[in-house]
């Protein structure tokens, strides 16, 4: 998927999420061996739905299998507009099924895994908000670089859901003490 000359694909589309029907969910760069991964539903603080959830899988899957002509170093996970991820798309989760729900959050849970289990060490770039599960997002991977404006929390339990999947990764990213007064407080 990396490649060491500049290519840009459109993964998913988004028909219509950030302004322009052509736009893509997740749009990937490759060049010189890095692999930029962008995040691209601004105008939903890129909140994790089915769809994106899907495109960022099947790119992170395609790096188990390395290519001899486009070698991978590294990953950079990034994303367009004023925050990295709000966590899961709560809209399309209340308005689905519940098998359409536990398929959400499975895929969520694999997409997860897959950023630990890829060769390549996974870089966070993350600006604005990283709530949920977009903290989880940024905590599962390697290494996290927070501009001024980066934010995290768990705010799950100031509507009466404790984000037990996103403390698995906070509770190895930053300890359990701190993890849990975030998960506690919603802070």
């Amino acid at each position: 998927s990396c490649g060491s000359r500049s290519f840009r694909s459109a993964v998913a589309n988004s028909g219509g999420d950030s302004g322009d029907s052509t736009a893509p969910l997740l749009s990937s760069l490759n060049s010189n061996g890095v692999l930029t991964l962008t995040l691209n539903r601004p105008q939903q603080r890129n909140a994790l739905n089915l769809a994106l959830l899907t495109a960022l899988q099947k790119e992170l899957q395609s790096l188990l299998s390395p290519s001899i002509n486009r070698p991978c170093r590294a990953v950079v996970l990034q994303a367009h507009g004023p925050a990295f991820c709000s966590g899961h798309d709560l809209k399309e989760l209340s308005s689905s099924s519940p098998s359409v729900q536990a398929h959400t959050f499975s895929l969520c849970s694999a997409t997860m895994l897959l950023l630990e289990k890829i060769p390549q060490p996974v870089v966070a770039a993350v600006h604005g908000v990283a709530t949920a599960a977009g903290c989880q997002l940024a905590a599962a991977s390697d290494v996290v670089v927070a501009g001024g404006s980066a934010r995290f929390a768990v705010p799950g339990v100031a509507i009466g859901l404790f984000c037990s999947t996103p403390a698995v990764a906070l509770v190895r990213c930053v300890g359990r003490k701190a993890a849990m007064e975030m998960l506690l407080t919603g802070r």
